[in-house]
């Protein structure tokens, strides 16, 4: 029950907060804990949505998004760490943001890109339990034109 709803609200935040995208969203299990994050251009934020949030939207500036579930479907608060590197070495630090609403606790970072340029992104997340979860992924990004 509480995971559905959970997965409910999830689903409303998502919508109120992207116009449909090409992205999905992934997910990656550690022992009790599913780790959830999504990468795409803050031009697909609504302009409301950005400012309530004091996100930029621009052609070269992605968010990262990161949400952690106990097992239960419950959301649970991690420190959550990261970094960004393009293919021709240059890297980003990322800093997240802790957001919470309701029962909904989600992490919130920019990065800055070029057109067509792919992001191999790092993610360090220190689960509940003390375990550190380690996800990479790369994404090739666009500019909204």
């Amino acid at each position: 029950m509480m995971y559905s709803r959970f997965r409910t609200l999830v689903f409303l935040l998502f919508g109120s907060l992207f116009v449909l995208s090409a992205q999905a969203e992934q997910k990656a299990v550690f022992s009790d804990y599913e780790v959830h994050y999504i990468l795409l251009p803050t031009t697909f934020l609504k302009a409301d949505i950005a400012d309530r949030y004091n996100l930029r939207r621009s052609k070269d500036r992605a968010l990262v998004n990161v949400s952690v579930l106990d097992r239960q479907g419950t959301p649970v608060q991690a420190d959550v760490r990261g970094s960004s590197e393009n293919l021709l070495g240059q890297r980003q630090n990322l800093t997240f943001d802790e957001v919470i609403e309701g029962e909904a606790i989600y992490y919130l970072a920019l990065l800055r890109y070029a057109d067509e340029e792919f992001q191999r992104v790092a993610l360090n997340v220190v689960l509940p339990n003390g375990e550190l979860a380690e996800i990479k992924f790369q994404q090739k990004m666009y500019w909204d034109r």
